[in-house]
């Protein structure tokens, strides 16, 4: 048995990632880019620097997912007319069937993980989760920030 809650929190973790990735994989996405096509379908025409400030990344590894994004024919960069040096990120439209499948995999985790739960006990659960992110000083942060915490 699992001695601790950051130890439930990581083996969660782990099959959460195991399962978007088989569902990823299909489309010819990693489920490194879940967080990146979820900030890019909310946030159209945000800049690389909004994107890697939002979801905590350094430059590199933002150009990096965005250049495979691109690549993949989920994402269009354009230059900003009143700053060359600046582009604005969009998704294409198999970007957008990205996005969507991306916001339908966290509802099919929910349904596979809590399945064996009463409405009461998901409640319950539900409001245990918020309480402790909330004690963490979780909830305002990334609400502020467009964190990935909220999908």
């Amino acid at each position: 048995m699992l001695s601790s809650f950051a130890s439930y929190i990581l083996c969660l973790r782990k099959e959460f990632l195991e399962y978007t990735s088989s569902q990823l994989s299909q489309i010819g996405l990693s489920p490194g880019l879940l967080y990146f096509l979820l900030y890019l379908g909310k946030h159209p025409g945000c800049t690389p620097g909004q994107l890697a400030k939002a979801l905590s990344m350094d430059a590199g590894h933002t150009a990096r997912s965005i250049g495979r994004l691109e690549q993949g024919g989920f994402l269009l960069q354009e230059q900003k007319p009143e700053d060359r040096r600046s582009r604005s990120l969009y998704l294409t439209e198999q970007g957008e069937e990205a996005f969507l499948l991306c916001r339908k995999l966290f509802s099919m985790w929910d349904q596979k993980a809590l399945g064996g739960l009463t409405l009461e006990e998901k409640e319950t659960l539900m409001k245990l989760l918020e309480k402790t992110m909330k004690e963490l000083n979780i909830m305002g942060r990334t609400e502020k920030e467009g964190g990935n915490c909220h999908v």
